[in-house]
């Protein structure tokens, strides 16, 4: 079961979608990932007791790629786990804070807690962004209901938090578009991306806690400036796990 096709216009300042290949230095694709524009969608609605989950069914470039090089400053040490973050916000464990900076006391090491890296972003990005939600089980409610919830939402500017580009620091705005032959027309670029990063969860099944991570790929093409996305459970979406494939 699938709900009706919503195309959002998003915009930004700056952008960065990973090139996971890159390792350590962050260089972006030129093109939003389908990954990152589900997460928009996310920040705006998406409701976890209906079971479903947006899926990406093109993307048009709306301004060309422009990079711009920036150098951050990164923490270096990982977030704990969810069951340890739930832990301190119950006040049954000690909070131990990720230090960037402090005295040799609070650090343990004359070491600082931060590294600064090289990030090779976008700037100045606008996309429309075609999606539908797609349901894995029963709804308990009819598509077009939670369709009608959505485009309120997103006519009102409203979201649970703020979408953002590939980071956090890189804030998202956005308005619901019309579709479709809007204007302006996408860019006249056509390239091969290769394979790119379709998303790092499992889309196919999720439980109480939601999907499962898991990476997954598929060969990017952009067509005068349009990027068609399979849809998640095509043969033309490469899954961890699958037969054949790491």
């Amino acid at each position: 079961m699938r709900g009706e096709t919503h195309c959002l216009a998003v915009w930004g300042e700056l952008a960065c979608f990973t090139r996971p290949e890159m390792k350590v230095e962050r260089y972006s694709y030129p093109i939003i990932t389908p990954s990152a524009a589900r997460g928009v969608f996310d920040a705006i609605y998406f409701k976890r007791q209906y079971d479903f989950f947006w899926q990406i069914e093109r993307i048009e470039m709306l301004n060309p790629p422009r990079y711009i090089a920036l150098r951050r400053n990164e923490v270096k040490d990982k977030v704990p786990s969810h069951t340890t973050i739930g832990q301190w916000m119950a006040g049954k464990k000690m909070v131990e804070p990720l230090w960037a900076d402090g005295t040799k006391d609070e650090l343990g090491t004359d070491q600082k807690g931060r590294t600064q890296r090289q990030t090779m972003a976008l700037k100045n990005v606008r996309y429309r962004i075609h999606a539908h939600m797609r349901f894995r089980d029963g709804t308990g409610e009819h598509p077009t209901t939670l369709d009608a919830q959505f485009q309120r939402r997103a006519r009102q500017g409203k979201c649970f938090y703020q979408p953002y580009l590939g980071c956090r620091e890189f804030p998202a705005w956005f308005e619901l578009a019309v579709g479709v032959g809007s204007e302006p027309p996408p860019v006249d670029l056509s390239i091969d991306l290769g394979w790119m990063l379709y998303d790092v969860f499992d889309l196919g099944t999720a439980n109480d806690s939601g999907a499962k991570p898991a990476i997954s790929l598929f060969h990017a093409f952009v067509e005068h400036g349009v990027l068609a996305v399979p849809d998640y459970h095509s043969d033309a979406v490469r899954k961890s796990g699958e037969e054949g494939h790491a």
